[in-house]
């Protein structure tokens, strides 16, 4: 193993990933048409060989196509290299997306992933989204099953409130809160991030690139199929792009300064908020998962931490996250335990 990337506690379990992580979504789902699996899986290979051993997957990329590429890359005494982390909670049903976190569905789910990845024991388990109809303690109680039979070593949550966090975290430690945190997206840093660190709980951020806008800015977009998600997302929408554009711009300026690419500036700040965050940049390119690791030798100061800050300030970004029908941490409360009758 190359081990040029540090290593770092994550929550306090006992977890050790990478410093950073890779993650994998976008060569099979969302992202344009899946990538050929020979490719991916030499890339997979090279970022495990680079130090980069925590992955990042979900039963719902593909949908399943992802966990069997996973399951495909770790075979041959490469499983024992990585920290591996999938998710749970989205369920297809007539070709449509539900949330679901019902214990029943809990462990089938995990039996599943277990399956489609060839492995005994998940690392990392997330809940993907919260099911706002099962209370939080009878999900989370389903999955401290599973890491008592040695399913599951790790137990996180995706896109979770504060309240449910905590709420979670009295049933069973949570090791990892999954959360999209970028210099554009800062609305987690009020009231989830002070919670995760008060109950020791370590901070995995998704999209710290902005789903790809911080490598090139609007660019990017021209070379995006029709079928790629971030097309529909509102700050890529033209009339907010056109006012984020400038965004960039700042960005790159600063970049050249630094003598780095604006996309490592923009993953280095993230790499600044502290040891108990992983980004997790996604990438089909070698070449660009080389630039990525680049961010870890790039060190700001705090002047320069405030300077970044300033260019993608919260009322200076145009457009949400996500369109009003994506469920995230802003609507994923769930009934109290008391409601709930098991079926």
């Amino acid at each position: 193993m190359g081990g040029r990337v540090e290593r770092i506690k994550l929550g306090s379990q006992g977890l050790k990933v990478s410093a950073q992580g890779l993650g994998c979504m976008g060569m099979s789902a969302f992202y344009g048409p899946p990538k050929p699996d020979e490719d991916m899986i030499s890339l997979i290979h090279h970022a495990i060989h680079a130090g980069v051993t925590f992955l990042d997957t979900s039963d719902v990329y593909g949908p399943f196509t992802n966990e069997i590429l996973l399951g495909k890359a770790l075979k041959g005494g490469v499983r024992e290299k990585v920290e591996l982390a999938t998710k749970f909670g989205g369920s297809f049903a007539d070709g449509k997306m539900e949330v679901r976190g019902d214990p029943g569905y809990v462990r089938a789910a995990c039996e599943a992933s277990l399956k489609r990845l060839n492995i005994d024991c998940i690392d990392l388990y997330y809940q993907h989204r919260v099911d706002t109809r099962v209370p939080i303690e009878a999900t989370i109680g389903e999955l401290k099953k599973l890491v008592e039979e040695g399913k599951v070593k790790y137990i996180g949550l995706s896109e979770a409130s504060a309240s449910t966090i905590r709420r979670a975290h009295a049933v069973h430690p949570i090791t990892a809160v999954q959360l999209e945190w970028s210099l554009w997206s800062r609305d987690v840093e009020e009231e989830i991030i002070p919670t995760c660190r008060e109950l020791g709980i370590g901070i995995v951020a998704y999209s710290p690139l902005g789903r790809g806008f911080f490598s090139s800015g609007s660019k990017f977009l021209e070379n995006l199929t029709d079928d790629d998600f971030r097309k529909f997302l509102p700050r890529f929408q033209p009339e907010n792009l056109e006012h984020n554009k400038t965004i960039f711009e700042h960005v790159n300026e600063m970049a050249a300064r630094k003598g780095c690419t604006p996309s490592q500036l923009a993953l280095a700040w993230v790499h600044h908020q502290g040891k108990d965050v992983c980004p997790i940049p996604g990438t089909t390119k070698i070449e660009n998962f080389n630039q990525n690791i680049g961010a870890l030798s790039v060190k700001l100061t705090p002047e320069e931490m405030v300077e970044l800050e300033s260019f993608a300030a919260e009322d200076v970004v145009k457009g949400d996250r996500y369109s009003n029908d994506v469920p995230t941490w802003k609507d994923s409360e769930t009934p109290p335990l008391s409601s709930w009758k098991a079926t």
